[in-house]
C-alpha cells in the first residue's frame, strides 16, 4: 500500500482547521499529521512533523504567511507550499506577494455566505487535486497521454484519469521551486539544454514552413504558476510590441486585477484588466477579469473585447477556449497561441480550433513549467509548433511576431 501524503495545516482558526482536516482525511490518499494556530508555532513542528506538503493561512498573529513561508523557504527550498487566502483585496495582494516569494500555489477560502456543504465541496474540488499535483512523487502514476491524430483532440479528462464529459469543439462560450525541486522562476536554469524542441524530434508539427506567417495577436492561457511565468514572460518584452496581447489566467475577481496592476509595474507594456468594449491595440496586454469569459469581436476594421457571464468551460470562467476560439474567428491564420504552466487541459479544444485556422501555438516545456498538464496536453495532442523554456519563451514570441514586418 502507497504511503499517504503528510499535510501540516497552519492556519490561526480552530475551526478552519477541523474543517480542513476533515475535508482532507475523507481522502484516503491523505492524512493530516500536523497543526498550528500560526508560523511560529508550524516552525517549531516542521521538522518533527516532516510533512509532504504544507497548506499556510495568509493573515496570522504572531507569525503570518509570508514570514513563516520565507523562513520555510529557507529550511526546505522544495517543500510544497500551498497558501489559504480570502477572497479579498488584501488576502489577494499578500497571495500574490507568497507566489513571488516562492509559494507553489493558493486557494481561496469559502465565504461566509452560501451553504457550507457546498462550500466545503469547493475547498476539496481545489484543494485535494492540487495537493496531489504537488506530491504527484507519492502517488501512483496514471496512463500517460497518447497523442492524438491532429483534428481530433483526445478525450478530456480531470488531473487524476477521471474522464470529464465530452463538449463540442465550437462549444458555448510562484514564484518559487516546484514540487520536483525545480528552480525559481526568473532564474537561467531553464535555458540549460536547446533552446527550441523541434518538431521533427517529438512527433510535433514542422515549424519552419509556419514562420512566414504574419502574427496579429498573442493569445496566453495559463494556470498553476501563472503569475511567476507571466512576471518572467512579459518584463522582457519591448514597449513596442507590434501587435496586442489577451491572456487568460485562471484567477477568482480582484486576483486578476491585482495581478495585471503587479504586472504593469513590472513591464513596458500597458497591462490591465480587460473592459467590456474595449478596443485591442499593439503593445498592451488585457487580462481577462476572474469570473468573466473574454473573447474578441471584430467591429469593421476594429477588434474590441467582450466579456459575459456564460457557464465556465473545463470548470473555468475565465476560460482560455473561449478566448482561443474566438482569436481563431478573429485572426485566422495570423494568431499565435502561448499555453503556459498549469493544471488540467483547458485551452486544448481551442488550440486544435486556432491551428485549423492555420493559426501557430508554442507551449511552455516541462522542465520549467510548475504543472505540465495545459500545454503537456496540447503538445502530446500534435497541436504545438514548440516546446520552449519560459527563459527563452519572450525571444521566440519576438522572432515569430516580426515576421512579414
Amino acid at each position: 500500500m502507497a504511503a499517504k501524503i503528510r499535510l501540516m495545516l497552519v492556519d490561526d482558526s480552530a475551526l478552519i482547521r477541523r474543517l480542513l482536516a476533515d475535508v482532507l482525511s475523507g481522502d484516503p490518499m491523505l492524512e493530516v499529521a500536523g497543526q498550528a494556530q500560526n508560523g511560529r508555532v508550524a516552525l517549531e513542528k516542521l521538522a518533527a512533523i516532516n510533512p509532504d506538503l504544507v497548506i499556510l493561512d495568509v493573515e496570522m498573529p504572531e507569525m503570518d504567511g509570508l514570514e513563516t513561508l520565507a523562513e520555510i523557504r529557507k529550511r526546505q527550498p522544495r517543500l510544497p507550499v500551498i497558501m489559504f487566502s480570502s477572497v479579498t483585496e488584501r488576502g489577494a495582494i499578500v497571495t500574490l506577494e507568497a507566489l513571488a516569494l516562492g509559494a507553489n500555489d493558493y486557494v481561496t477560502k469559502p465565504s461566509n455566505t452560501g451553504n457550507m456543504a457546498t462550500a466545503l465541496q469547493r475547498v476539496r474540488d481545489d484543494l485535494i487535486p492540487r495537493i496531489k499535483t504537488f506530491c504527484r512523487h507519492l502517488v501512483a502514476p496514471t496512463p500517460s497521454i497518447q497523442p492524438a491524430p491532429f483534428g481530433r483532440a483526445p478525450a478530456q479528462r480531470t488531473p487524476f484519469g477521471q474522464p470529464a464529459a465530452e463538449k463540442p469543439l465550437f462549444g458555448q462560450s510562484g514564484f518559487g521551486a516546484s514540487a520536483a525541486g525545480q528552480p525559481s522562476f526568473g532564474q537561467n536554469a531553464f535555458g540549460q539544454g536547446s533552446a527550441f524542441k523541434s518538431g521533427s524530434n517529438l512527433g510535433l508539427s514542422p515549424t519552419l514552413p509556419r514562420l512566414s506567417q504574419r502574427v496579429d495577436v498573442v493569445a496566453i492561457g495559463v494556470s498553476t504558476g501563472g503569475p511567476p511565468a507571466l512576471a518572467a514572460l512579459l518584463p522582457q518584452l519591448p514597449a513596442a510590441f507590434p501587435v496586442p496581447i489577451v491572456i487568460v489566467q485562471h484567477m477568482p475577481p480582484i486576483f486578476t486585477r491585482l495581478l495585471a496592476e503587479r504586472l504593469a509595474s513590472q513591464s513596458a507594456l500597458g497591462v490591465a484588466e480587460g473592459a467590456a468594449g474595449e478596443l485591442l491595440l499593439p503593445g498592451q496586454v488585457r487580462i481577462a477579469p476572474g469570473g468573466s469569459h473574454m473573447a474578441l469581436e471584430r467591429q469593421g476594421a476594429q477588434i474590441r473585447l467582450f466579456l459575459n457571464q456564460n457557464e465556465p468551460e473545463n470548470s473555468c470562467r475565465p476560460a482560455v477556449d473561449v478566448l482561443f476560439r474566438s482569436v481563431a474567428e478573429v485572426y485566422r491564420g495570423n494568431a499565435l497561441a502561448v499555453v503556459l504552466t498549469g493544471m488540467g487541459n483547458d485551452g486544448l479544444r481551442g488550440c486544435e480550433v486556432i491551428r485549423k485556422a492555420g493559426g501557430q501555438i508554442l507551449v511552455q516545456d516541462e522542465a520549467s513549467s510548475v504543472v505540465w498538464s495545459m500545454p503537456g496536453f496540447v503538445a502530446k495532442a500534435g497541436l504545438a509548433d514548440g516546446q520552449i523554456p519560459l527563459s527563452q519563451l519572450a525571444a521566440e514570441i519576438m522572432r515569430r511576431v516580426r515576421v512579414g514586418r
